[in-house]
């Protein structure tokens, strides 16, 4: 019996039942939570079997192919389709709201028919003639407070101003990071079937979020939610790209399905999903914190600048229960377990009119890699062990102090290696408590960073199935590392220069470390893992490199060619 046939039947009490502490089953007594129970869609996934919104057929469908602007916001201007008519299967080419689309009885008809169009489209785009190399510039100016830009305030804690002018000693630095892509493993693609005389509509798709698919394709085809039914098919990674209110890959099966009155499956290619993607947004972040007499780290002061991501991926949040606040970029810019007394993070959004969504991890992977590679830097600069600084730091959270001596003491810290060194970096995500070490070497004359080991303790509460925490936090080890080696989007005159995974590098499995993790469960609330590993991994390496060069490398991702620049730039003359 389903949850839906009991709802069609049940009376709910006048009053809701009295559950005290007493009543609740004791953990010694339960069956599955802390139990390693088989994932009922791994045989299918093993035997191919498993359907995917790129799987699904239905009788009498097409296929279609969609030709996006090349900035977000173009219009076409003209449309040669002769070409693309002119390709065996090739049903019809329709514009829609969101592009030029070629509608064929096989994909590769489609895909071809679209590679065969011509057309010119307005420079009406927002981020027309956007450059990302310069406007880093501009960021790192108004992060620096050199360009005056209204900011939004979090994790407001004491006085930071007044802390910072009676510091003995401060210390600033500047990181950047650059917009990234989610990479996800299947292929955008879902598929529509409009029944006019019914005012009804099917969908079939992979997302993050049924609930705005069924709200997105009603605003799309004009009915009422109820008239929607979506068949959420399994999801090949998403990582944020299918999350946003607006599924753009959804919305552009409707049209077409209801103009030709064919149910028609949208797919898009890789290259068209790096072309016309959602992006991280790219950032620059200005720290200065304050030393007091007694050289203890008294004030921390974070400015960081974004595009704005909450806007852009959800406004509904965002002009509710956010007030106007950046949330996704924001997440991770506070200092809730640090003992700090005195802490400051801003936000200065801006609008480029590059397209958004966020990413495995949101705001925590950029802002953690500036907050662990200073505090790292800090030790450094006072002579201190990196461990030994952040227990003192961490005095008032045991649970985070027990993560970070735990892979200490997995990863053997204080043990001498031979032409490699480790790196540490602690985060609190939403409560989990997380702490990893990386250990790596580097061809310095390559610049090429080559990570052996990564070290991982972690500390979510209550581990209700501990291998799916470790197959998260492997997953987490391996998505982390693409993003602080060599995952990067830029842009040119509004377009990512990027096309496919020839350009956009993501980790090869030669490139993949020997991944140790160690899940402590505790009676906390359970509180996420399944990205919650991803942004420690970018400032462990960081400071890897630090304790192998010497030389502290403050833009991710770390590429080899910007490892080998800041090792020629620390060179003595």
């Amino acid at each position: 019996m389903s949850y839906g046939d009991i709802a069609r039947f049940a009376q709910p009490p006048a009053t809701a039942p009295v559950i005290t502490p007493a009543d609740l089953k004791s953990p010694s007594e339960f069956r599955l939570i802390g139990r390693d129970v088989m994932r009922r869609d791994v045989p299918s996934k093993v035997n191919g079997s498993a359907r995917y919104s790129i799987d699904v057929e239905i009788p009498g469908m097409l296929y279609a192919a969609v030709l996006h602007p090349p900035v977000d916001g173009s219009e076409p201007v003209s449309i040669k389709d002769a070409d693309a008519k002119a390709i065996a299967g090739v049903k019809a080419v329709v514009k829609i709201a969101t592009g030029v689309a070629v509608v064929a009885e096989t994909p590769w008809a489609a895909f071809n028919g679209k590679d065969a169009l011509s057309v010119s489209w307005s420079k009406t785009g927002k981020a027309q003639g956007f450059d990302s190399d310069e406007a880093i510039e501009q960021f790192a100016a108004i992060a620096r407070g050199e360009i005056a830009h209204s900011t939004d305030k979090s994790d407001v804690v004491g006085d930071v101003e007044a802390a910072l002018r009676a510091a003995k000693e401060t210390v600033t630095a500047e990181y950047r990071c650059d917009y990234a892509y989610h990479a996800q493993m299947e292929p955008l693609s879902a598929a529509a079937s409009v029944t006019p005389e019914r005012d009804a509509l099917e969908i079939w798709c992979g997302t993050q979020s049924p609930t705005m698919a069924v709200a997105a394709a009603a605003n799309a085809a004009k009915v009422s939610a109820d008239k929607v039914t979506v068949r959420d098919m399994l999801l090949g990674g998403a990582f944020g790209r299918c999350g946003p209110r607006n599924q753009d890959f959804i919305l552009d099966a409707i049209p077409l399905s209801s103009q030709l009155k064919r149910p028609i499956k949208v797919i898009w290619r890789r290259e068209e999903d790096l072309h016309y993607g959602r992006f991280r947004p790219m950032s620059a972040h200005h720290v200065q914190v304050g030393f007091d007499s007694s050289g203890t780290l008294n004030a921390w002061h974070v400015r960081l600048v974004t595009d704005n991501v909450g806007l852009y991926q959800d406004p509904v949040r965002y002009y509710g229960p956010w007030h106007e606040k950046d949330m996704i970029s924001f997440q991770g810019a506070d200092l809730p377990t640090y003992a700090i007394p005195n802490r400051l993070a801003e936000h200065a959004k801006m609008d480029t009119g590059v397209r958004l969504s966020s990413l495995r991890g949101i705001g925590f992977t950029a802002n953690k890699f500036v907050t662990e590679a200073f505090v790292d830097e800090l030790a450094g600069r006072r002579g201190l062990d990196p461990v030994a600084f952040r227990l003192a730091l961490l005095k008032d959270a045991p649970r985070a102090r027990k993560v970070v001596q735990t892979v200490a003491d997995m990863a053997d810290w204080h043990r001498n290696r031979q032409d490699r060194a480790l790196g540490i970096a602690y985060i609190d995500y939403s409560g989990s408590q997380i702490a990893g070490i990386a250990e790596i070497s580097l061809d310095p004359s390559s610049g090429q960073i080559r990570v052996h080991n990564f070290w991982l303790a972690i500390d979510a509460g209550r581990a209700v199935q501990p291998d799916n925490i470790v197959a998260q936090v492997e997953s987490c080890v391996v998505y982390g590392l693409g993003l602080a080696l060599t995952e990067r989007i830029s842009f040119k005159d509004g377009m990512p220069q990027q096309s496919n995974f020839y350009d956009y590098i993501v980790m090869r499995m030669r490139d993949i470390p020997q991944i140790h993790t160690k899940v402590i469960s505790t009676d906390n609330h359970p509180t996420g893992v399944g990205q919650m590993a991803t942004p420690v991994v970018t400032p462990a390496v960081c400071n890897a490199v630090a304790a192998l060069t010497g030389v502290r490398l403050r833009h991710s991702p770390m590429l080899p060619e910007r490892v080998t620049r800041a090792l020629k730039d620390s060179a003595p003359r």
